[in-house]
């Protein structure tokens, strides 16, 4: 019994989490065998979300200083140390055409998005801001550039926060939701604390809204995908055509409404204007989402209206010391 104790001391045999580490606890085991009984609206058990990740001219690059290139994009080498034209290029397809053609076939079809925005990028097209408040798409904010949050520090978050809420209020929106590109151990956290946040999605580990608990405090997470997600058009193994997106796409909706038991769930869809925004991939999407409404059971809605009716299914819990008191 020592020798095994001994081994588990070791980090290779470890079977819990180390204390102390920073960052919220690992939520291993959710809803397990029993989710809740959730229905969206008019009824549906399958509640669609799309969300445009709107990052373009806020993306790290040499003309704004940065020192480096961003990736996700059509090309597959780099060029290192100076500005890369043809990718900053790509990244302007997205905003110049891309986001257009999208809006264009959500209008055709009457159907609401989300979009994931970053402030930056919404300031230097106002447009794109302008069509977002013209067609009532809600916007989650998805930070000030599109910067990885864990290279910063608290304090430095705490200010990124700021100043996204501040360009998003000038812009005439007000966001409940933030999905940021790769959260911090104090992402969460510093939402909580800033008290203008309904939800974080800054996380993909379920196919339903759950209640998530930090320093005994109840906090709303819708999560997210990316496994119907266009990044895999350009990124590793995943899409050759849109022949694959759509196959994926139908899959997960047949598989949702009949998922072996009786909850509802979400399907989160997530598109970039520089990827989906061109023709072929744009054809893709306009023919599944004609698909998807013609199913029974299924509805879009944007990511706001998912989190109120989740909410008003499932309320907030009491905080851990509210329980205790009771």
């Amino acid at each position: 019994m020592d020798e095994l104790n001994q081994l588990k001391k070791n980090q290779w045999f470890r079977n819990n989490d180390v204390a102390g580490i920073p960052g919220p606890k690992r939520e291993i085991v959710g809803y397990g065998e029993k989710p809740p009984v959730v229905r969206w609206q008019n009824g549906a058990k399958v509640a669609i979300n799309i969300v445009i990740n709107y990052e373009e001219g806020s993306e790290l690059t040499f003309a704004m200083g940065d020192g480096e290139n961003d990736g996700m994009h059509e090309l597959p080498f780099d060029v290192e140390g100076q500005r890369d034209l043809a990718k900053e290029s790509m990244y302007e397809y997205g905003s110049r055409a891309g986001i257009w053609r999208l809006f264009r076939v959500f209008d055709k079809f009457d159907i609401p998005i989300t979009v994931f925005g970053t402030a930056v990028a919404l300031e230097r097209n106002p447009a794109v801001a302008a069509k977002m408040l013209e067609r009532g798409d809600d916007l989650v904010s998805h930070g000030y550039r599109w910067i990885d949050h864990y290279k910063y520090t608290r304090e430095e978050e705490k200010q990124l926060i700021d100043l996204s809420m501040e360009t998003f209020e000038r812009l005439g929106f007000s966001p409940r939701g933030w999905y940021c590109r790769e959260m911090s151990v104090n992402t969460r956290e510093l939402l909580m604390e800033d008290g203008r946040f309904l939800y974080d999605s800054d996380y993909y580990g379920d196919d339903l809204p759950y209640w998530s608990y930090h320093n005994n405090e109840p906090h709303l997470v819708i999560p997210y995908s990316l496994a119907v997600n266009d990044c895999r058009y350009i990124m590793g193994t995943g899409f050759g055509s849109p022949d694959d997106f759509v196959d994926v796409a139908k899959r997960t909706v047949l598989q949702l409404l009949d998922d072996g038991d009786d909850c509802g769930r979400m399907m989160s869809i997530g598109l970039h204007p520089r990827v989906t925004g061109n023709p072929a991939r744009a054809h893709g999407l306009a023919e599944f989402i004609a698909w998807a409404q013609e199913q029974d059971g299924v509805t879009f809605m944007r990511r706001d209206d998912i989190a109120d009716s989740f909410v008003a299914q499932v309320p907030k819990p009491a905080s851990a010391e509210e329980r205790l008191n009771r």
